[in-house]
């Protein structure tokens, strides 16, 4: 998929958003294999919804993901498919995170960005790794 518009039948599309989201009670819990699998079941899902993953970083207590996303999701489905899947997957394979209540909290942030800013966030969230 390329990183422009979209073109569909009867649309053509440029939504980019900005999700930040942090498991229950700001836990470091994404650590190691627990990690791999969450990258892994989130480029999965986003195959699934037809998003395109831009940029993702899963710190230790929280995750920066970058998605080029169809018009027809708004973002509280696109975000809900992200942690819905790799809440109920995670839980299954890792025995350690079912003692929280759930894995992820209910809130989130989004934001929008187009072209333009596009270059801004991912630099902002590779950097997110070099971080102190």
């Amino acid at each position: 998929m390329e990183r422009g518009y979209r073109h569909k039948k009867t649309s053509v599309s440029l939504i980019n958003y900005h999700f930040i989201f942090c498991p229950k009670r700001r836990r470091k819990v994404l650590v190691g294999p627990v990690r791999e699998r969450l990258i892994t079941l989130i480029n999965e899902t986003a195959t699934e919804i037809d998003c395109e993953v831009l940029a993702l970083e899963v710190m230790p207590e929280h995750v920066h993901l970058f998605v080029s996303a169809p018009p027809d999701l708004a973002p509280n489905q696109i975000v809900g498919r992200f942690k819905g899947k790799s809440s109920r997957f995670l839980r299954l394979e890792y025995p350690s995170l079912r003692r929280l209540p759930s894995l992820w909290t209910r809130r989130y942030f989004v934001s929008t960005a187009g072209n333009v800013s596009r270059a801004t966030i991912e630099r902002y969230i590779a950097a997110q790794t070099t971080r102190g």
